[in-house]
């Protein structure tokens, strides 16, 4: 394809010409181009690497119960927004509430326990005071009453545990958000460690990025860095600036490649939608030119040169992006310093004399 537009690209230079060879010489009675001129220039641009990622919540938590019991109720579905503490389901509490009574009766033991051997420590301390008690019986008194007291305090700690469990038979939203998945039914069995409802932070968006080795090594990707990024489903949006809040400090072993997480400027997104990121790996030097250099003829992308004998000559070119200042750049067809004409509404007849217009 690219042979056959060199093909076309000479056939019509020479047909814009006097009809013969392109290299000939005009007459001398053709007409002089009159046009403003600008130059081919090489300039050092950033070189940027597209990155497709997910978005993603700032906040997600797999919510699920500290014991095990049956699910009574559920008060949400996928897609509901909810409040911080607000109930998402209801858990069987008499498993737990069993587990506080057992709590309950085992500090009530210890704390009998513990009266009884204060009195007898009491008691050995009295007798050992007249002589009628060794030191080796009110060491024993003094060692059984520290243990009935230690028994009592942990015995404290246990009903303090059953009673948190206990409260607990009703699982709540551990943040504002909205729920992404709801994983049980009323009558399911709920266990420590099984998710139940998925939940994920109202505001607050990033961009995940799953970086190459060979990237992550030349980027500038530190904590901070500012990142253009676009999402597609906010096409009309266009050019975002992201910001990158986390950087994983080793490589998934699987993929070879770094998490970057980019913060995003909008606060709401639906997650899982797609993302870019452009990020930069150095420069390079390309030719640009005006925009207004182009002339497009027969499918082809025309440029007007200026040789050094100051006669218009035609070149077919391809062009790239556009860069700043509304040059493009030119990936054949130019090396660069060469002058061209600006503001041409077609080709002129090849070899012209160029008269240059000052701006």
């Amino acid at each position: 394809m690219r042979a056959m537009q060199v093909m076309i690209g000479a056939a019509l230079v020479a047909a814009v010409g006097c009809g013969g060879d392109a290299g000939r010489e005009a007459p001398a009675a053709a007409e002089a181009v009159r046009a403003a001129v600008a130059r081919a220039e090489r300039q050092d641009v950033p070189q940027r690497v597209e990155l497709s990622g997910t978005v993603e919540a700032d906040r997600q938590a797999a919510v699920s119960s500290r014991v095990m019991a049956t699910v009574t109720a559920v008060h949400v579905q996928a897609g509901d927004r909810v409040a911080a503490g607000q109930a998402l389901l209801e858990i069987d509490p008499q498993t737990a509430q069993g587990q506080e009574a057992q709590a309950r009766g085992a500090l009530a033991q210890a704390q009998a326990a513990f009266a009884l051997a204060e009195r007898n420590h009491e008691r050995f301390k009295a007798l050992a005071a007249s002589g009628s008690a060794s030191e080796l019986e009110l060491d024993l008194a003094r060692m059984q009453y520290d243990q009935a007291r230690g028994a009592v305090e942990q015995a404290n700690g246990a009903v303090a545990a059953a009673s948190s469990v206990a409260r607990e038979s009703r699982v709540v939203a551990p943040f504002a958000g909205r729920v992404t998945a709801r994983l049980v039914e009323v009558g399911d069995l709920a266990a420590p460690g099984r998710p139940l409802v998925m939940v994920e932070s109202a505001v607050g968006r990033r961009l995940v990025l799953a970086v190459p080795e060979r990237v992550k090594a030349v980027a500038a990707l530190g904590v901070g860095a500012v990142v253009p990024v676009r999402i597609d489903v906010l096409g009309e949006r266009g050019e975002l600036e992201g910001r990158v809040a986390e950087v994983a400090p080793g490589a998934d072993p699987a993929s070879h490649t770094f998490r970057v997480e980019v913060q995003l400027p909008i606060a709401d997104l639906p997650s899982g939608v797609a993302g870019r990121a452009w990020v930069a790996v150095g420069g390079r030097q390309v030719v640009t030119v005006p925009r207004a250099a182009l002339v497009d003829r027969g499918g082809l992308t025309l440029v007007v040169l200026r040789d050094a004998e100051g006669r218009a000559r035609t070149r077919a070119v391809t062009v790239g992006a556009t860069l700043a200042g509304d040059r493009l750049e030119v990936l054949s067809g130019l090396a660069g310093g060469e002058d061209v004409l600006v503001g041409l509404a077609a080709p002129p007849v090849d070899g012209a004399p160029v008269e240059e217009v000052r701006p």
